[in-house]
């Protein structure tokens, strides 16, 4: 695990060949095709990549079940399943099980959405606030899937999001299955997290990701309230498509948005149970004890010998 732009994606795939595994993606943007270059879709095979049409939903029930299918094949055939991603939501869905929800509803939800693009997603937070303030309390007014999700459920059952979360979950937990070990990898400072946040987004943007959201635009049944178009870098640059904003507005816009998107997944991470940290430092290496400037230290680990270390293997 861990925010955008860590490092998860490598030291995953090194895992993969210490480890003979294969790599799950967990990643919400990664599900769809067409999403290659924003969503930083890896060369390296991981499964649950390109699942989906960027018009078609996906949801976290979708993924725990999609996930324990696959990983109990890898299990099957005798490899080790490595998760990898940082849509935290999908690693809970997976590990802990989901509450029973009602099923997506494509009337309610396109409803939700058209009244986001006349009204603004933080309207729509107030709405909510109205019906589910503790649903409302735990989500940011400009995180729009996690709203609409909110208000679909409750227009769609007369029952709130948090009401339903109150009544248990369903299936077997992947923590009752298997042995689990966690890790979460991200630069020990922020500075460093957000300099590699800007440089990752220039690249993509030097890679051709305008032209790719320009052709995904060229689409009659794409708009920008679907959650595969929510994703960061490609909202932002839809917007400078329709003429709403400069091409560099669009770009500060969409880096500003990946801060904010690594700021909610380490705010996730923070407070999850049994997760071991690699902290690294600008070179790459683990920072021992916690700290941040280790330049040179004896001390210092390879993300890899840090992460085998923990599992309780000696590092290659």
């Amino acid at each position: 695990m861990g925010p955008t732009a860590a490092g998860k994606t490598d030291l995953a795939i090194e895992l993969a060949a210490a480890l003979d595994g294969e790599l799950v993606s967990v990643d919400s943007a990664l599900v769809y095709r067409g999403l290659d270059i924003g969503s930083a879709k890896p060369d390296f095979p991981h499964h649950l990549v390109d699942i989906r049409d960027p018009a078609d939903s996906y949801s976290a029930a979708d993924f725990a079940v999609d996930a324990d299918r696959v990983v109990t094949d890898i299990v099957a055939r005798g490899k080790t399943p490595i998760l990898v991603g940082g849509t935290m939501l999908y690693f809970r869905a997976y590990l802990e099980g989901l509450a029973p929800m009602p099923a997506t509803d494509p009337a309610v939800r396109a409803a939700v959405e058209a009244e986001a693009v006349r009204e603004g997603w933080p309207a729509l937070h107030a709405r909510l606030a109205q019906v589910d303030p503790e649903a409302a309390a735990r989500i940011h007014p400009n995180h729009s899937q996690r709203i609409g999700r909110a208000l679909e459920v409750y227009r769609s059952s007369g029952i709130s999001l948090s009401q339903w979360q109150q009544r248990g979950t369903t299936g077997v937990a992947a923590t009752q299955q298997f042995r689990i070990l966690q890790l979460a990898i991200c630069p020990a400072e922020r500075a460093l997290l957000h300099r590699r946040i800007e440089l990752r987004f220039r690249q993509m943007m030097a890679a051709g990701l305008l032209d790719e959201v320009r052709q995904l635009r060229r689409r009659p049944d794409l708009h920008p309230g679907l959650p595969a178009l929510r994703t960061v870098g490609y909202r932002q640059l839809w917007r400078h498509l329709e003429g709403q904003c400069s091409l560099e507005e669009a770009i500060q816009q969409g880096i500003a948005a990946t801060r904010q998107l690594a700021k909610r997944q380490l705010t996730w991470l923070r407070k999850w149970p049994q997760l071991h940290w690699l902290l690294t430092d600008e070179a790459g290496n683990v920072c021992p004890s916690g700290e941040s400037e280790v330049a040179g230290s004896r001390a210092a680990q390879k993300p890899l010998h840090a992460a085998l270390n923990y599992i309780g293997l000696a590092p290659m």
